[in-house]
């Protein structure tokens, strides 16, 4: 029988009646756990076990509140090997991207840890004759935390170690496909010692637990990392109640690969960014955009290299690219793999679902590559979310700047070349929020900002100091002496 997780309210793990499965996208008969199916009476005890708890929470100096996330990353630390395979059974990834995650996420919770001591407000000096004025950071209250399943662990942990540190309450609503490796999270948490109320976690259906969780009465603030419609929905809906918000959606990447580039370098971090983690990155490279005077040998090169690339169990050893996270995901990915051949563009490598043997079981699908690809074709407008690479040709530097900006989205983009100049005056014209030079476009780094322009994001940044806006006001303060 798999293991009932539950969810976990007002210091209590608490059963709802129902339950979902957690199954493993690689070999679906493989039930991962069960998980309580949270509802909206769930949300609303959660909430309000949050407000409870936050005027002692807040009140308590903000190095305290780290020593709990330092204990929970060395919870996590002894439990390294485990969640990492977790992550691979729940999500897909191989395991050393799990690993990489998980380790990301220890990382994460220290260095915010650290934040508890540097929490610093500001301090000018006054116009007026002996006034003193400056402005302490003060928490905002509950925190509604929405995470996706992609990364199932380090997203939970950039937004939670933030939002705690800062002395605010939260209530975790984790993605339903994937919500075992958040729940270890909590658990390193409550093993911490974390006082009662000021983690909850409810675990469940989007639709139902978002509408609950937005319209609770002692919610003051909401970040989400997921789909663009939900993102929109959320804004609508909190912008009613003058909630504040935190919206980390979509990406359409561009890799510009300019005729001076390495050539091995560039196909490299065009293969990293376009087809690890199985394309599933809000930070992948979805469009090549390649100068005419390189463009044939570098897809030459491509096609090559992403044939090496071997599909399967993340589990196993030597894989580089998992399955997708479900068979929803999968028929997505394929749907648009169709629509690119029927719009005209050339398929030169992969595109089809892997069904055989070893593959019978699982959402898997080839790594794959379109070839001229034009601007207005859907897959070179739309977010996949899967495997799939658009290759464009530009006709020089300017001409590839011009494709790359032109999209609604503006979260990650790289360049490859040689030329120090180039890069330069891409990094300022780039229409992102990220900028990689000679580097994939996925792969960020939690002590540095991370977000998104035009349509990709809204809201103050996440992930290092950047962080500490959200989950903040400042009190300012004039004293006469």
């Amino acid at each position: 029988m798999p293991e009932l997780f539950r969810n976990y309210i007002n210091g209590e793990w608490v059963e709802s009646g129902a339950v979902f499965e957690n199954r493993n996208p690689a070999r679906t008969d493989e039930v991962v756990g069960l998980f309580a199916r949270g509802a909206a009476g769930d949300m609303v005890c959660a909430a309000a076990a949050a407000e409870a708890a936050f005027p002692s929470w807040a009140a308590m100096n903000p190095p305290a509140r780290g020593a709990y996330l330092y204990r929970a990353a060395d919870i996590l630390e002894k439990r390294f090997e485990q969640i990492a395979a977790e992550m691979t059974r729940e999500e897909g990834k191989t395991l050393p991207e799990s690993k990489g995650e998980v380790r990301r996420s220890i990382n994460i919770f220290r260095y915010f840890a650290g934040e508890g001591s540097r929490l610093a407000g500001l301090q000018t000096p006054s116009e007026r004759e002996r006034v003193h004025t400056f402005s302490i950071r003060k928490p905002l209250g509950v925190a509604g935390l929405i995470t996706p399943w992609n990364f199932p662990i380090a997203i939970p942990a950039w937004k939670i170690a933030p939002a705690l540190v800062c002395g605010n309450t939260v209530v975790l609503k984790p993605a339903s496909a994937a919500p075992l490796c958040a729940w270890r999270m909590v658990e390193a948490l409550v093993e911490a010692g974390i006082p009662k109320g000021v983690v909850n976690f409810v675990a469940g259906p989007g639709g139902e637990l978002g509408s609950a969780l937005l319209s609770a009465p002692p919610l003051k603030a909401v970040s989400f990392t997921g789909s663009c419609a939900i993102g929109n929905w959320l804004h609508q809906e909190a912008s009613k109640r003058r909630i504040r918000i935190q919206l980390e959606m979509g990406g359409k990447n561009p890799a510009i690969i300019l005729s001076d580039a390495d050539l091995n370098t560039a196909v490299e971090t065009t293969v990293n960014g376009a087809f690890f983690a199985t394309g599933q990155r809000c930070t992948a490279t979805s469009r090549a955009i390649v100068e005419e005077g390189i463009y044939d040998r570098f897809v030459e090169a491509l096609v090559e290299r992403t044939r090496r690339l071997k599909v399967g169990d993340g589990l196993q050893p030597g894989i580089d690219v998992g399955p997708a996270i479900d068979e929803a995901q999968l028929e997505t990915v394929l749907r648009y793999i169709e629509t690119g051949k029927r719009e005209g563009a050339r398929l030169a490598q992969g595109g089809r679902r892997l069904t055989e043997g070893s593959y019978a079981g699982g959402y898997f699908v080839e790594p794959t590559i379109f070839t001229d690809v034009t601007e207005e074709m859907t897959i070179a407008r739309e977010e996949i979310f899967g495997p799939v690479l658009s290759v464009m040709r530009a006709r020089d530097y300017e001409d590839a700047v011009r494709m790359a900006n032109d999209t609604p989205f503006g979260l990650s983009a790289s360049i490859q070349t040689s030329n120090i100049s180039r890069a330069f005056d891409y990094i300022y014209r780039a229409e992102t929020g990220l900028v990689m030079v000679n580097l994939p476009s996925a792969g960020i780094e939690y002590q540095v900002p991370f977000g998104g322009t035009k349509d990709s994001s809204f809201g103050p940044k996440e992930q290092g100091p950047a962080a500490l806006e959200f989950y903040t006001d400042y009190k300012t303060v004039y004293l006469k002496y």
